[in-house]
């Protein structure tokens, strides 16, 4: 009873320490152009924002693109862990020179900075297949992410994305008090499931289908998504789909020991010949 009540002490207290970060920080939020003040606007509103390589235009995306995707043609299908379902084949590529500079590119850091209200952290990106598969396991599974208390993917495509291939999925933030306690249903259930992810049938008990938004886009587009807060997943999926994914968090995230698989020997390193010193830092 007493390491409970210690439990919540502690809890709280980390609360109210984040909110006055929160709070001290305001004032030091990077200035933004108008079409990035945008993007921040669009993540608070419903934690999702989508637009393309084209659009961002920032430096080195060819050299960071030509890489991905060499990567993602060298990725094989694996063996089945359980009937219908394949493993997707990931590459840890934070080493790379080439998606270290891009990821930690400064008008890139200032919209994510914007968005999670503190000094951030760049954990790592991912090059990643996910393979055709016939029954929702993993992240087929609805959920949230829980490295942070807010944080950032940035998705890339790396070829056109249809219905097919399996497009990311997600339900935008709640707007009033019915969607919010639907919200918090679906928390529940996630509970439940020892937050190993809720299924299609399950979350339409919840919320219903007409709500949900999907993502398909031509190779290029880009997902700006806080997959803590917002309710995602990959769908089923008849054809390969290739990904680049860009981590963040705020400097230290609540969970550090969860962003590790980022930058470490969790997944397979096509390269270790270029070592950043500022992984994890300020940035």
């Amino acid at each position: 009873m007493l390491n409970k009540v210690k439990s919540k002490i502690f809890s709280l207290g980390s609360e109210l320490n984040y909110r006055a970060s929160l709070w001290h920080h305001a004032n030091n939020l990077p200035l933004l152009e108008e079409g990035d003040r945008l993007i921040v606007d669009a993540l608070r509103k419903d934690g999702f924002y989508a637009t393309s390589l084209e659009n961002l235009g920032l430096p080195l995306t060819a050299q960071m693109l030509e890489s991905a995707n060499n990567y993602a043609a060298m990725m094989k299908t694996p063996r089945n862990v359980q009937s219908g379902y394949n493993l997707p084949q990931i590459y840890t590529v934070t080493e790379l020179p080439e998606f270290f500079t891009w990821g930690i590119e400064q008008r890139l850091q200032n919209i994510i900075e914007s968005y999670i209200g503190l000094p951030i952290a760049f954990h790592g990106v991912h090059v990643r297949k996910d393979f055709p598969n016939e029954q929702q396991s993993q992240t087929l599974l609805w959920h949230k992410d829980s490295e942070d208390r807010r944080m950032m993917k940035v998705i890339i495509y790396l070829h056109d994305v249809t219905e097919k291939h399996g497009p990311f999925e997600y339900i935008p933030l709640p707007k009033n008090p019915s969607e919010l306690f639907n919200y918090y249903r679906v928390d529940y259930a996630l509970w439940k499931s020892n937050f190993l992810g809720i299924n299609d049938q399950q979350m339409m008990d919840i919320i219903p289908r007409e709500d949900w938004k999907y993502c398909t886009g031509k190779a290029g587009t880009v997902i700006f998504v806080d997959p803590r807060n917002v309710l995602h997943h990959g769908t089923v999926r008849s054809e390969e789909r290739s990904t680049a994914f860009f981590v963040y968090t705020a400097n230290p995230p609540k969970h550090p020991e969860l962003c590790t698989q980022y930058h470490d020997d969790t997944f397979i390193k096509p390269n270790q010949q270029f070592i950043p010193e500022t992984i994890g830092k300020d940035a």
